[in-house]
């Protein structure tokens, strides 16, 4: 058993980067997104607004590309890569079963609010009585 859980250990620990390495990558994506915010204020002048949108599209991407080779990065992307097998597995409801499922929440949400609404006017009813006694 513990040979079976140090082969797996020795597998996810071939794929991770070392901390300086991943430190380093972090660094590198917040320099590109700084330059990006910078870069957009500073140029605003010397150049148009579709030539900055586009280079600080380019740059993000670079950022995001920076950060998906961390080793978070790395899992992030496994996880949403594993979260879209999981939507495909999602059987979805009929129009039908939505449509009556609907009206059943309607007809619950009336019946609770009209019974809410009874006891509301019961309790203002007995208090407006209360406080009308004269001692």
């Amino acid at each position: 058993m513990a040979l079976v859980a140090d082969k797996k250990k020795d597998i996810e620990e071939v794929g991770q980067k070392s901390k300086g390495v991943n430190v380093f990558l972090w660094l590198l994506s917040l320099v590109v997104v700084l330059v990006a915010s910078i870069g957009n204020v500073a140029f605003a002048e010397q150049f148009s607004t579709p030539i900055r949108v586009v280079a600080i599209f380019v740059l993000i991407v670079l950022a995001l590309v920076f950060a998906g080779l961390t080793n978070e990065g790395k899992r992030a992307i496994g996880f949403f890569s594993e979260s879209r097998t999981e939507l495909r597995r999602i059987v979805w409801p009929t129009r039908a079963e939505t449509m009556q499922t609907t009206f059943i929440i309607i007809a619950a949400t009336v019946i609770i609010s009209l019974i809410l609404w009874a006891f509301d006017s019961l309790i203002i009813a007995v208090l407006n009585f209360l406080t009308n006694l004269r001692f």
